[in-house]
């Protein structure tokens, strides 16, 4: 078996989930998500480490990096090895963290996204700046239009000059078409101009979210989504990771074994295995998000999933370590 790097995971110590936007004291995620738990849940695969994804802390529409900035001394104390007490990770856990991605406030323009970066790097120190290896600004929430704002294309010209990727995520199955069109003309954008080797890499979350509830491929949904797909593709500065499908299926579906839900969603899977191939494909779970609905053996059940899927691609050897690892590997640049 290829080794596992987990390019999807999200952390956080109980004492600082009051700064998440969208957490509540009912929602079912509420409370401590740390390294140990995750290692229970992945224990039948262990991976050899995993990719940090910023969590949505609160920021007041990029007006407050108070709870940002302390997400980054979050990652400090993963990648240095210094938990406080109670959050649920050794010293020797720190092996684990391969890359981060913290949140910046892209759509202020590159100026001001240059002064977060300074004050960001100096809150991590060298050795979590040195796993810094991009960034994420959730356009699924956002309104039409922001990702095109002239400010927003800055940042990311920014981003690429420095070598850093952008983790896009975008949700087609609550937004609608106009956000994957929105995300094909950013990509344009954000490349005019610049030269290949400063050209910001994307990197796809959860397959652009589609809407798996639908049943028939001639659904105008399905069928914008896949024709997005092609386009994205199109461009090799970008990535797609095989994450996020449990939150878009029928509530039905989520309890179902792992050959059922394989079933269902094959033809997203299809088309993403054409489209980017597996040298732009990557294992990720989204945990702990990958759960809701669906129970503790998320994490193994989205693994069967993507055993299934290469498989049934016919994909070598190689392949498969690519899409288990050597893609994220060079998309996020891990050994640089």
């Amino acid at each position: 078996m290829a080794p596992i790097i987990d390019s999807h995971i999200h952390v956080w110590p109980s004492s600082e989930q009051d700064t998440l936007a969208w957490m509540t004291s009912e929602h079912p995620l509420s409370g401590q998500r740390s390294i140990a738990e995750y290692q229970t849940a992945t224990s039948s695969n262990p991976p050899s480490g995993f990719i940090f994804i910023e969590t949505d802390r609160k920021n007041d529409n990029s007006a407050d990096w108070t709870a940002p900035l302390q997400e980054i001394g979050w990652t400090r104390r993963l990648v240095t090895g210094a938990p406080d007490p109670d959050e649920g990770f050794t010293p020797a856990d720190s092996k684990l963290v391969l890359g981060l991605i913290p949140w910046a406030p892209v759509t202020l323009g590159a100026a001001k996204l240059e002064e977060y970066l300074t004050t960001a790097e100096e809150k991590a120190g060298p050795e979590t700046w040195a796993k810094v290896k991009g960034f994420r600004y959730l356009l699924q929430d956002k309104p039409n239009g922001t990702a095109l704002g002239d400010g927003f294309i800055e940042g990311l010209k920014l981003l690429g000059k420095r070598g850093l990727v952008f983790d896009l995520g975008i949700d087609q199955h609550r937004r609608g078409r106009i956000q994957l069109e929105e995300a094909v003309d950013m990509i344009d954008q954000a490349h005019d101009g610049v030269e290949e080797n400063e050209k910001v890499v994307f990197i796809l979350n959860h397959l652009c979210k589609p809407d798996l509830t639908i049943v028939s491929q001639a659904d105008p949904s399905f069928i914008a989504w896949r024709t997005a797909m092609f386009t994205l593709s199109k461009c090799k500065k970008t990535y797609m990771k095989l994450s996020g499908a449990f939150n878009e299926l029928p509530e039905s579906l989520k309890v179902r074994p792992a050959e059922d839900i394989f079933s269902a969603i094959l033809p997203w899977l299809a088309v993403v295995v054409a489209a980017f191939g597996p040298g732009r494909i990557m294992f990720a779970s989204d945990w702990p998000v990958c759960t809701l609905g669906v129970g503790d053996d998320a994490w193994t059940k989205w693994h069967k999933i993507v055993e299934m899927v290469c498989d049934l691609a016919g994909m070598s050897d190689e392949s498969k370590e690519m899409v288990w690892s050597g893609t994220a590997r060079e998309a996020y640049k891990l050994d640089a």
